[in-house]
């Protein structure tokens, strides 16, 4: 028997409680209760809701129902997917509005919303989810799983979200044709191995001086975030949206919250004397410091930096690329340890044993690997052509 703390602390796995009903813990920690009965010699799983809106007692309470209902000669669940011809469309909407209030960043509705409208809905958007099978999930996937292999295998994560939705609400029962592992692993070519994965185009870290030069030359603001960019090996997005309140000038550090980041953790950027002369005049804590000449009180596009590497002809790379330069030329030509490197590219650690015990930020040692890089990317240079670190320190300030 279950009791509201094991409801609560249960690991990954089935839990049963009495009388058929099941609490299903994912590894993610996400909770669902299942009912499972037999109808005429056929075992079937009800879907009884997701805790904690369902709780033990509301439960045992549905059971209870449910096997009134049994006992009277019905399938509660035909009787269910009766009453609601729930569409796969109704259900992934649902689904979408359900998660929105989790999600960090608002464009992950819109890149659910959209991956589905294109190649979801217009074959299985008004089939009843109660109703999809393996097939119909493999008639959806084909067409693109050679050809856009990521793509592809994130619609059909999608697809398995929105009827695990399904069968947590009761509409639908049996096993999801969308899980990849023990079934459409053995019907589809994994998705790596589609296709070679494509890398962001880089510059050789040999030609990182060369090009800053080139760089320094450029004017605006997208040339200079261009270069912040590079010399803290930043994601776009990261610079694009730095307000002056996340700058500590005194300290000569850059701290991203949570909430801007990938990896969902403050990452702490020490900054160099170069990435500082990229600064235009301070202004209060909430203004962006690399707004946008053409609408003030907005971000420079996400496009505005490639459009400086195609104005300096260098069509072969690409912004996210210059994080490929710094990482080849810490790896290849100095001694700082791998995780000192990861640390200062904000990677998130893979290996959950090694991320326990990886309590550091190891702020101290990325501090002089970035010095090192920006020593390398001026060509030791900060004075001449790049104005004086002090001069430039006491105009922003």
């Amino acid at each position: 028997m279950l009791n509201a703390r094991k409801v609560e602390t249960a690991e990954p796995g089935r839990h049963g409680d009495g009388r058929g009903l099941f609490l299903y813990v994912k590894p993610s920690g996400s909770r669902s209760w299942v009912l499972r009965y037999q109808v005429q010699g056929r075992r079937r799983d009800l879907g009884l809701g997701a805790y904690p809106d369902v709780s033990l007692a509301m439960a045992r309470q549905r059971v209870t129902d449910a096997r009134r209902m049994i006992a009277e000669g019905d399938d509660p669940i035909a009787k269910r997917q009766q009453a609601n011809p729930k569409t796969f469309k109704d259900a992934a909407l649902e689904l979408i509005e359900s998660k929105r209030p989790g999600w960090k960043n608002a464009k992950h509705a819109a890149q659910w919303t959209s991956t589905l409208e294109t190649y979801v809905f217009p074959k299985i958007g008004q089939v009843q989810v109660s109703k999809i099978e393996t097939a119909d999930v493999i008639g959806v996937l084909t067409p693109f799983w050679s050809v856009k292999p990521e793509t592809a295998n994130r619609v059909r994560q999608r697809i398995e979200a929105v009827i695990d939705y399904a069968s947590a609400l009761g509409v639908r029962s049996g096993d999801n044709p969308a899980r990849w592992r023990g079934h459409l692993d053995h019907l589809l070519p994994k998705p790596t191995k589609v296709r070679a994965v494509k890398h962001h185009p880089a510059l050789g870290h040999s030609e990182i001086a060369n090009f800053m030069g080139d760089l320094r030359s450029r004017t605006g603001v997208a040339a200079r975030a261009l270069g912040f960019t590079i010399l803290t090996a930043a994601r776009s997005g990261e610079t694009r949206g730095m307000t002056w309140g996340e700058v500590d000038l005194e300290n000569r550090t850059w701290t991203i919250p949570a909430v801007r980041m990938k990896v969902g953790k403050e990452h702490r950027v020490p900054l160099s004397a170069a990435a500082i002369t990229h600064f235009g005049p301070r202004h209060d804590d909430a203004t962006l410091v690399f707004e946008s000449e053409a609408k003030p009180g907005r971000p420079i596009s996400d496009m505005s930096m490639t459009a400086v590497l195609r104005r300096m002809g260098r069509n072969g790379i690409t912004v996210h690329g210059f994080r490929s330069t710094f990482r080849d030329w810490a790896g290849e030509t100095t001694g700082f340890p791998r995780e000192v490197i990861e640390a200062a590219l904000a990677h998130g650690i893979k290996d959950k044993a090694e991320a326990a015990y990886a309590r550091s930020d190891l702020y101290d040692k990325r501090r002089k690997l970035m010095e090192a890089w920006a020593a390398v990317a001026s060509n030791n240079i900060l004075s001449g052509k790049v104005i004086g670190f002090s001069e430039k320190l006491e105009r922003i300030r």
